[in-house]
């Protein structure tokens, strides 16, 4: 049976006195990796400063393992933090700044050598450990960081953002391995990110935050299936759509071009290829934006006027707001 690591209680934040957190609560499991997901300016950062004691809260608690970090400061606190862009030690070699925190902590050499030899096979670091540096690549710097941070076996790990400054072709071989790495090792991880592909990929569970608030956790498949609301839906990827009364979220790869007899109406505003599909985008009679993702082989409709339908949907408790 697993017990909560960390344990967030109704948390609030603000900033200029403008509320940035609203009530935020939610738990992460021991040796689980949580990710906090949502757009740009929903409150992802805040909240992973509150919980490192970079910021603090105007309402609720923060715990780690029933502790309540209130007044704990940042050192003391048993968390490590990797962000967007990797502060490596520049005079120091990746095995010196992989060995910084075990020894400031002033572990046995013997034990630094086995934690250092595990964590080098594990981000593939071993033939990089007398390089300084800024002979690195940027993903082979993000491992260092990621390797440094675990290395003195802290409770939590938090990452912002860890792959933002990473190439994008790399992403996706890095967010595999880095995965891979804290099941391995059994690491509490936070993450936040705005990408919900990337999002979706890590976690264990999904905690989504819009506007401040938390407003739909879960396992991430059933998140992804199940959106609460058409703002998480629209987050999510989903077109959110009104018909015959109903609120439809509608997956751009469920989106069929049909006849006027039984589809809806709507502009063609632009076109092009997403992966491997026919990319069309559209805009209905009410104002709400439509991506159908087709076969490549999908001709572009001659007419500015098309129809839609749709082979699935997932049906939503609220009508969709119109559009600003």
């Amino acid at each position: 049976m697993t017990s909560d690591r960390l344990l967030l209680d109704r948390l609030g934040a603000e900033y200029d006195g403008q509320p940035v957190l609203r009530d935020v609560s939610l738990s992460v499991a021991e040796g689980e990796i949580g990710v906090l997901m949502g757009p740009n300016g929903s409150g992802k950062t805040t909240l992973l400063r509150c919980i490192a004691g970079l910021e603090s809260p105007s309402a609720g608690s923060v715990r780690i393992d029933g502790r309540d970090l209130d007044g704990v400061p940042t050192h003391e606190r048993g968390i490590g933090y990797v962000s967007q862009e990797p502060s490596l030690f520049p005079h120091r070699t990746v095995e010196e700044n992989v060995a910084y925190g075990p020894e400031v902590r002033r572990w046995e050499t013997s034990r630094i050598d086995a934690r250092l030899e595990l964590l080098f096979q594990q981000f593939r670091l071993t033939a990089l450990r007398h390089r300084f540096p800024e002979q690195l690549s940027g993903g082979e710097r993000q491992r260092v960081a990621l390797a440094r941070a675990i290395a003195p076996e802290p409770k939590l790990l938090l990452l912002d953002e860890p792959l933002g400054s990473v190439d994008p072709e790399l992403r996706s071989t890095l967010r595999a391995e880095m995965r891979s790495a804290f099941r391995a090792l059994r690491v509490t991880t936070v993450v936040v990110t705005h990408d919900r592909q990337e999002g979706l990929f890590f976690a264990d569970r999904v905690h989504l935050l819009l506007a401040g608030r938390l407003v739909q956790s879960g396992p991430p498949l059933d998140v992804y299936r199940s959106p609460r609301t058409p703002d998480v839906a629209r987050f999510l990827g989903y077109n959110v759509v009104l018909r015959d009364g109903r609120t439809h979220a509608i997956a751009p790869e469920d989106v069929e071009i049909v006849g006027a007899d039984r589809g809806l109406p709507a502009s063609l505003v632009s076109e092009g290829i997403v992966g491997r599909h026919r990319a069309l985008f559209l805009t209905t009679e009410r104002g709400e934006r439509v991506e159908a993702h087709l076969p490549p082989e999908a001709p572009v409709p001659s007419d500015r006027i098309v129809y839609f339908d749709w082979k699935r949907s997932v049906g939503l408790g609220a009508p969709a707001p119109d559009p600003a």
